[in-house]
Formats: C-alpha cells, sequence, structure tokens
C-alpha cells in the first residue's frame, strides 16, 4: 500500500484517486459475484465448482476455461478486500500509463500465467504437488501480483508500507515478497503461493521482453528510446574522455541548452 502524498500545498490524498474504467469494471465484476455468492451460497458453491481452477479438470479437458475463470472467484471478505485495495491503489496508476487496453492485456496475461503455474506446479514430483493437483485455486492474487511486479519496474523507488508498517522502495517490496513466496511454495498450506510466483515471475518476463508496444515495453519511452538514451550516454561520456569536454556559459548548466567548448 502506498503511503499518502501531496497533491498541492493544501490538499492531501491516500491512494491513487478516481478509479480508472478499467480497475473499476474489474472491482465491480469481483465484488459482484463474490457478493451473488455470499448471499447465495448454493450458487457460490456451485461457481467455485464450476469457474474455480482445478488443475485436474483443465487436463482432463473437463473445464478448460478455468485458468481465466478462477481470477474473478474470491474465499472470504479479507481476500477479496485485499486483492480488491491493491488493484486500486496501483492498477489505476498503470491503467493511467499504459491506457486502458493494454492494462487489461497486462492484468490477464498475468493472471492466466499465474493459473498456467499453478497447473504446472500440480505435475511437478514433490509432496506439495499432488494436493495442488486436486485443490481449488480462485483469486485474482496472480493478477495482484503482476501489477505489483509492473509497479516496481515502472516506480521502483516509490514507498510501498512493508506489513503496513514501514516505507519501502517497491523494487526491494517486490524482490521481499518474492523471495517469502518462492520459500512459501513448498508449505503452501492454503494459500496458492504459487500462483502469485507465477503472476510475478510472468509479469517481469512480459514486460522485459518487450510485450505490447510503445509506452508499455520500457518505462515512459519505449524500449528503443531507452537504448537510444544509453547508447547517447555512452557516447557523450567517450567523447568527454576523449576531448575533455565541458559545458559553458555563466551558470555552467549540464544540460542541452549550454555551449560545448
Amino acid at each position: 500500500m502506498r503511503r499518502p502524498y501531496s497533491l498541492g500545498s493544501s490538499q492531501f490524498s491516500f491512494g491513487p484517486g478516481m478509479m480508472t474504467p478499467a480497475v473499476k469494471m474489474l472491482i465491480w465484476t469481483n465484488v459482484g459475484i463474490f457478493v451473488a455468492g455470499t448471499l447465495i451460497p448454493p450458487l457460490g458453491r456451485l461457481l467455485i465448482d464450476l469457474f474455480g481452477l482445478r488443475p485436474q479438470a483443465v487436463l482432463t479437458g473437463l473445464r478448460i476455461w478455468q485458468p481465466f475463470t478462477y481470477l474473478f472467484l474470491h474465499g472470504g471478505f479479507s481476500h477479496i478486500l485485499f486483492n480488491m485495495l491493491v488493484l486500486w491503489m496501483f492498477g489505476v496508476q498503470l491503467e493511467r500509463l499504459w491506457g486502458s487496453s493494454y492494462f487489461l492485456r497486462y492484468y490477464f496475461i498475468t493472471g492466466i500465467g499465474a493459473g498456467v503455474a499453478t497447473i504446472g506446479a500440480g505435475l511437478l514430483p514433490f509432496a506439495f504437488s499432488e494436493p495442488t493437483y486436486l485443490a481449488v485455486t480462485i483469486g485474482a492474487s496472480g493478477a495482484i501480483y503482476g501489477l505489483l511486479m509492473a509497479f516496481a519496474i515502472y516506480y521502483p523507488d516509490t514507498p510501498i508500507l512493508m506489513f503496513l508498517l514501514f516505507p519501502v522502495p517497491a523494487k526491494y517490496f517486490v524482490m521481499i515478497i518474492g523471495a517469502i513466496t518462492f520459500l512459501s511454495v513448498p508449505r503452501s498450506a492454503g494459500v496458492a503461493h504459487m500462483a502469485h510466483l507465477g503472476g510475478l515471475v510472468v509479469g517481469y518476463v512480459y514486460l522485459k521482453r518487450g510485450g505490447g508496444s510503445g509506452v508499455a515495453r520500457f518505462g515512459r519511452f519505449g524500449l528503443m528510446a531507452e537504448i537510444k538514451y544509453r547508447y547517447l550516454r555512452w557516447k557523450m561520456g567517450r567523447l568527454r574522455r576523449k576531448f575533455d569536454v565541458h559545458p559553458g556559459g555563466s551558470g555552467g548548466n549540464d544540460d542541452w541548452n549550454g555551449r560545448v567548448h
């Protein structure tokens, strides 16, 4: 969760502000399904049975849609509250940066990727794999962890409250929760740690390998702009070393407008 930040000399706000269209749609859909399943328990059990992710049902071809539909189901009030809160806190800023279309694409790629990771974990020759193969996984946590990874890549130095106690830069926050998640995989105990880990890994690989186009690929300016910027910095550094180039002008400003001798 991000700390309150200043919007001006006398205004303060908690979180990123008003919800963006895709985030609003996702939250309302998740909350609506949760409320319906809670108010009508037989419907809730049916939804989990049909649309929760059970690796056995997917791999036998019975319910191949489950790696997508499990993202819209939650097991309790605290479960959906945490996921929707994080979706709002980090999703809004990412949707403003990317646009709704790319945001939704990334959200579902990481969420489905987390589901595929869960299915893969169920096939591993380890003690925890057999329960995973037969168990039902629900929740948007895989996609939520993907959003955390994206936020850490785009805003690495923004502070996030670790355990709601002390601020940690986003890049270190994600490293810490990634390590905790990885070490927790063999001791799942009802928590889909493999889905969380899958969301982190899929999000990292997708963004770093240039998923999508333009702004979504790398930082604010795209992968090619980043490469050109790095090359230009290297070239200018080489010229300075070779010719002892330094900025001129009365102010001595080291920028593109300064004269060069």
